[in-house]
């Protein structure tokens, strides 16, 4: 038996018995959120939904409204401070977090003492596909703030019996040196700081490829999906780089098995469908929407993400009946540049930017001059002919893209350094309008 598997059974069940057991899993849930949920209650029997067990079949549950995250954010600031999807009175809760508000207003939400055992059991499976064990120690490279991952990720690292070693308001470098003191085996942080991570590291002389850490794992960008820079982390670290997804109003969603590129669905806690965003219909590609079943005191039923995403056409050789998203979460549905008629996501200028490793960090910025889109990357490289580099990366950015871009090498350390999510990316015509 493959020691990756959380829960054997459910993670190699054929389709059409999971499928009963989503199912059974959401009238579970909904019977509670109808009985006490004003959000839900209120979209459900507009959409003529009065009793959960009418959802037989999954015709059935695509007939329910899709939730949009403005309807949330606007439902908060209506009935503040927590809104009205909540199941339970408020004794019930025992945990608050808050999203990140990149797209917008942040979102608060509560979990109650259930639910936030059912959030520390989706991490769980995340530790285990990656091989986490009780030899684990596991470093925390995160400020600890009001954000679900830090905290979700942390405590459920007692599912695997790993020692747990909190990282927040520690410098890079003080970060650096625990691992090396604590001989960590596990690096949890964005792929964006595990490289600026190891870049400090090296500026201090510190080993961290020949160093303790086997495995890091990451989540909050699409990094860690990326070819490019899913290499890039692992030569730093000489470690096995894994990808990991989730979010505040969702759940950890998504883990990666290290057996074939991609992200798996952890379907025994979650409903995903994929729909094209312009007409809602199911699609191979498109918009994620997810439905979460083990939290019922302030739940996510049919939830656009914004996130796209792409079905993989072949079975994992993990042996998971999961469904596996090719290359993670792609990216934003609304993130994607339009440059002279052209869609880029970030994501894919990333992958392009990380076959150079002469290149360490960089920034991305469209401009509109003269009437005519401009795309600007900046690079830091310390290579002594950073003009050939900054070319040879303009050709293959046109090569992939068939888009022509001027890149320019800056100095060493001009460019923001990030700890949590990078923010690379800056469309100027935007802030011009």
């Amino acid at each position: 038996m493959d020691t990756s598997y959380f829960d054997p059974f459910i993670e190699t069940l054929g389709r059409e018995a999971l499928a009963q057991i989503q199912l059974k899993k959401f009238q579970e849930m909904a019977s509670q959120v109808l009985r006490g949920n004003a959000f839900y209650g209120a979209k459900f029997r507009a959409a003529g939904l009065e009793n959960a067990a009418d959802v037989r079949t999954f015709d059935d549950f695509r007939r329910l409204p899709f939730t949009l995250k403005s309807e949330l954010s606007e439902d908060q600031a209506s009935n503040p401070p927590y809104g009205t999807n909540l199941s339970f009175p408020r004794e019930r809760y025992t945990r608050i977090h808050q999203t990140s508000g990149t797209t917008g207003r942040p979102l608060l939400w509560l979990d109650t003492d259930e639910s936030w055992t059912w959030w520390l059991r989706c991490w769980a499976a995340v530790y285990q596909a990656a091989g986490v064990t009780a030899d684990d120690r596991i470093f925390y490279a995160f400020s600890f703030g009001p954000f679900i991952g830090f905290w979700s990720a942390f405590e459920a690292a007692r599912y695997a019996g790993a020692l747990a070693v909190p990282g927040g308001g520690m410098s890079s470098y003080q970060r650096a040196k625990a691992i090396l003191a604590h001989e960590i085996t596990v690096l949890v942080c964005t792929p964006t700081y595990a490289m600026h991570l190891a870049e400090v590291a090296e500026q201090n002389g510190i080993d961290i490829a020949g160093g303790s850490v086997k495995k890091t794992i990451h989540a909050g960008e699409p990094g860690a999906s990326l070819p490019g820079t899913k290499q890039r982390i692992e030569s730093a670290w000489g470690a096995q780089c894994f990808d990991h997804a989730g979010a505040t109003e969702v759940g950890a969603w998504g883990f990666e098995c290290g057996k074939s590129p991609g992200l798996h669905i952890n379907e025994g806690e979650f409903i995903c469908e994929v729909i094209d965003p312009a007409t809602g219909q199911a699609a191979d590609e498109g918009e994620l929407v997810i439905t979460n079943l083990g939290r019922a005191g302030m739940p996510i039923i049919r939830y656009r993400t914004g996130d796209k995403v792409a079905i993989a056409p072949s079975p994992c050789a993990c042996g998971r009946s999961f469904p596996r998203f090719e290359g993670g979460v792609i990216g934003r549905i609304d993130d994607a540049l339009v440059v002279r008629g052209i869609n880029v996501f970030p994501s894919a200028i990333e992958n392009i930017v990380r076959r150079f490793p002469e290149v360490g960090e960089f920034a991305v910025h469209v401009h509109r001059r003269k009437e005519m889109d401009e795309l600007e990357v900046r690079i830091e490289t310390r290579e002594a002919e950073p003009e050939a580099v900054a070319a040879a990366l303009g050709q293959e950015i046109q090569a992939a893209l068939g888009l022509r871009a001027r890149v320019e090498p800056a100095a060493f350390g001009s460019l923001p350094r990030f700890d949590l999510k990078a923010k690379r990316f800056t469309d100027h015509r935007k802030t011009a309008k």
